[in-house]
């Protein structure tokens, strides 16, 4: 019988109550406290099972850990507003290592580009078989000038994101964020856009670049197998629809579907391997 892993829901609040003793830890200057507490925690066994169960290795994913809160520096491209920000994201982002990271990742762009497990969106798009909604990031000085044009005229008529680099994910993704997309519009109505996506699939050359620019793109990362997404969730409190987002993507979390990083403007949601195996085998059955 195979063991059920680690336990999820004693791990989040394990790393809550972590959290609380690191409140006011907003920056370099915060370091050495940080890293004592952290430390200390890494051997409760609700982290440690999570840890542990890691490709790596309970040691290895420690000290990885510990490597990322000291190279923490602030950057307002990051998406960790502060230390313990900095620290929660890559706490919850082991458990998308615990998932994927013996999945083989995506290491150059090409690579990426010309992956037979991944489908491009933008056939599915003109085909009108998405629920959810993207755009691509703006190539060349022109296309920048329109967009940033457009962005002064009307600042909130979308959400003030890059856009994707990759249009291309897993189809189980796919699934899922239409799933997502057709229950946000249920729960809110016609006048609530539809769900909005801001990244999916990364190679880790791409990584590299964000964690180069300042941003706090983990390393391993599941997007670097096709497994994550990252959702807009600021723009959608102007039409009043953001607590019913929040609710939803909490819910499929607690269900065990997904692991959810409040990464503020953008949520990144991970699909679990139980998800991800179901929604491929309800779809063909459907097929």
């Amino acid at each position: 019988m195979l063991s059920p892993g680690p336990d999820l829901p004693a791990y989040r609040d394990a790393v809550a109550d972590l959290l609380l003793e690191m409140a006011g830890y907003t920056g370099p200057g915060d370091l050495g406290k940080a890293e004592k507490v952290l430390t200390e925690r890494i051997g409760d066994p609700e982290v440690t099972a999570v840890l542990t169960a890691t490709p790596e290795g309970g040691d290895a994913a420690a000290q990885r850990l510990l490597r990322e809160v000291r190279h923490y520096q602030p950057n307002v491209r990051s998406s960790a507003r502060d230390l313990a920000a900095h620290i929660r994201i890559h706490l919850f982002a082991l458990i998308d290592i615990m998932w994927w990271g013996q999945t083989r990742a995506y290491v150059t762009d090409s690579e990426l580009i010309h992956s037979a497990e991944l489908v491009d969106l933008e056939p599915l798009r003109r085909d009108e078989r998405l629920l959810f909604q993207y755009r691509r990031q703006a190539r060349g000085l022109p296309a920048r000038a329109v967009r940033a044009a457009s962005r002064r005229v009307r600042p909130d008529r979308l959400p003030r994101t890059a856009g994707l680099r990759f249009a291309r994910t897993r189809p189980e993704a796919v699934l899922l964020l239409n799933q997502l997309a057709a229950g946000l519009a249920a729960e809110t109505g016609p006048r609530t856009p539809a769900l909005w996506v801001t990244s999916l699939a990364r190679s880790i050359e791409h990584q590299r670049r964000l964690r180069a620019l300042g941003y706090a793109a983990s390393l391993p990362s599941a997007h670097c197998v096709g497994y994550a997404m990252d959702i807009e969730m600021a723009w959608f409190a102007r039409f009043g629809a953001r607590p019913a987002l929040e609710a939803l993507l909490l819910g499929q979390q607690q269900a065990g579907q997904v692991n959810v990083i409040d990464e503020g403007q953008a949520w990144h949601v991970c699909l679990s391997p139980e998800a991800a195996a179901g929604l491929l085998a309800s779809a063909a059955q459907g097929s």
